[in-house]
């Protein structure tokens, strides 16, 4: 059985876009840039062409995993969801308990995960403690620099 991703609908929309610009955009010009490789004489010491066929195997190993992804995808609406515990999708406000700092995170699939982007994977050390709690709960999370507990203020289906 094919394991399924699932990812927000915007996570998803992200990956259709960079599949399309690979297709429309890369492929057409990476296959211009071969020919026009070519035409400057012996291949075996062409580093364009060379070069052009890197970028060419590399668009089309991209290409497949980006397809490979997409027709795997459980695309999941954040909007749709509701209740008051975290699972995927939340965004969710928490308060480190040692400094005070607070932070948003959305529970996003691994696809899509951007800690800069305050989206962190469903899989992430943090996430895992947070699924299945509520506003109020603390939880302990294991980090590089020693475990960190925090607080969740606020858990929201955006």
């Amino acid at each position: 059985m094919t394991e399924k991703f699932p990812m927000t609908a915007e996570g998803f929309e992200r990956l259709e876009v960079e599949l399309k610009q690979l297709k429309t955009q890369a492929r057409p010009d990476v296959i211009k840039a071969i020919a026009e490789a070519r035409e400057h004489g012996d291949l075996s010491e062409n580093a364009e062409y060379h070069a052009a066929r890197e970028r060419q195997s590399f668009i089309e190993g991209r290409v497949a995993e980006l397809e490979d992804k997409i027709s795997r995808a459980q695309v999941i609406d954040p909007t749709k969801l509701s209740g008051d515990t975290v699972k995927f999708g939340a965004t969710v406000t928490v308060v480190d308990e040692d400094t005070d700092e607070e932070v948003t995170y959305q529970i996003v699939g691994e696809l899509e995960a951007d800690v800069k982007d305050g989206k962190i994977a469903v899989t992430s050390p943090i996430a895992r403690a947070l699924v299945g709690k509520a506003e109020g709960d603390s939880v302990e999370v294991a980090t590089p620099k020693g475990a960190k507990a925090y607080e969740i203020l606020k858990v929201a289906f955006v």
